[in-house]
């Protein structure tokens, strides 16, 4: 049984608790915690470490590439696009005015994508119309083609620039957003798994046979790992593996880079090369929840790495992770009322660092 002393402190009753400390869940509670001094605020999260996506990502500080946009355009119509391209670019404007950019390793160093075919260039002038009212910039998508050799990229056909992408540290970012919480009185329980909910007038969030916490409004920023808790939304786990490079000399390569539609990415993180994507080549086996790396797509990658990006030269790998995001039949995020005491905020398909911000926002309006 616990003491008196942990039952008037840790374990006491608060306005809002949040399950899950990554980007979606930090950021939720700043918002709250800004909007409403007053509410306690406890964040739960089952790992030593914030663990789903948010540290363990590419670390890109992007709002998407132009077949991304044009895809999305075709299954959800503009409208819905234009307001998701808005949250992504308000979300990292919001990034850039809270944190230095030496905080958090933060380069707007330009976002890039390769393409291979000249249907996506028809649509450019059409795409950067309709971008204008969000980036402030006549031009969000140009044609590149002088950087192909100057990045090394000499088997790519098109180069796209948008000026307003960059990248970022998750890691530090992440460090900093705790800071941040902390100085605003945010309380944590790390290394604590949720195991039941319960609803009845107030929200008993359960950790333990004889332990529990008791809440006015309850928030899951649980991402890809909800289904425990909320069966009936569509939130389908895919993995992203990840490989990074050993220092290379002369790398050429400098900005963040994307690949048909944003399903391969990679960027230079100082002189190496950290590769993600390929889940298009293994869906079935990527939309999990576990964290493990597949000899199939890892060796996959480093063929990309060998053909695309650094043909012709030997290349070592120091380092293979894997991060897990949340999809769905539709891009849009999930942030709504689940109950009259519950609420989410889940479903980022793989844009949480530009999203989490603006995500938290939204809940703060919500409760």
């Amino acid at each position: 049984m616990n003491s008196v002393w942990e039952l008037d402190t840790f374990y006491r009753k608060r306005d809002i608790i949040i399950i899950g400390a990554g980007f979606s869940g930090l950021w939720t509670a700043l918002s709250i915690k800004e909007k409403y001094p007053e509410k306690s605020v406890l964040i739960i999260e089952r790992n030593a470490i914030p663990l789903g996506a948010s540290t363990r990502n590419a670390g890109f500080a992007c709002f998407g590439s132009l077949t991304e946009v044009i895809a999305d355009s075709r299954k959800m119509g503009w409208e819905k696009t234009l307001k998701l391209v808005k949250m992504r670019f308000d979300g990292l404007q919001k990034i850039q005015h809270y944190f230095k950019n030496d905080e958090i390793d933060f380069e707007l160093s330009g976002g890039y994508e390769i393409i291979n075919n000249e249907e996506p260039l028809s649509h450019i002038d059409a795409v950067n119309e309709k971008l204008k009212a969000i980036t402030g910039l006549d031009h969000t998508y140009t044609l590149k083609q002088d950087k192909i050799k100057e990045f090394g990229l000499g088997k790519s056909e098109f180069l796209i620039e948008n000026p307003c992408e960059g990248s970022l540290h998750s890691g530090k970012l992440v460090q900093k957003l705790l800071e941040k919480c902390h100085e605003l009185k945010i309380e944590f329980l790390f290394g604590t798994e949720v195991q039941n909910i319960e609803e009845t007038g107030k929200v008993e969030v359960q950790l333990s046979t004889d332990l529990s916490v008791i809440a006015d409004q309850l928030i899951y920023c649980t991402n890809a790992f909800t289904s425990k808790f909320l069966k009936k939304e569509d939130v389908i786990p895919a993995r992203g593996q990840v490989l990074l490079t050993e220092p290379i000399d002369g790398l050429k390569l400098k900005g963040t880079f994307h690949y048909d539609e944003g399903y391969y990415y990679f960027r230079n993180l100082g002189n190496r090369v950290l590769l993600g994507g390929g889940r298009k080549q293994d869906f079935k086996t990527e939309a999990t929840t576990a964290f493990e790396t597949t000899e199939f797509l890892q060796n996959h990658l480093e063929n990309f790495l060998k053909e695309v990006i650094l043909p012709h030269q030997n290349i070592k790998i120091a380092l293979r992770w894997s991060g897990i995001m949340a999809m769905g039949e539709e891009k849009s995020p999930i942030v709504k009322q689940v109950s009259e005491r519950q609420f989410c905020a889940v479903r980022l398909s793989g844009m949480g660092v530009a999203l989490a911000p603006k995500i938290g926002e939204m809940i703060a309006e919500m409760i």
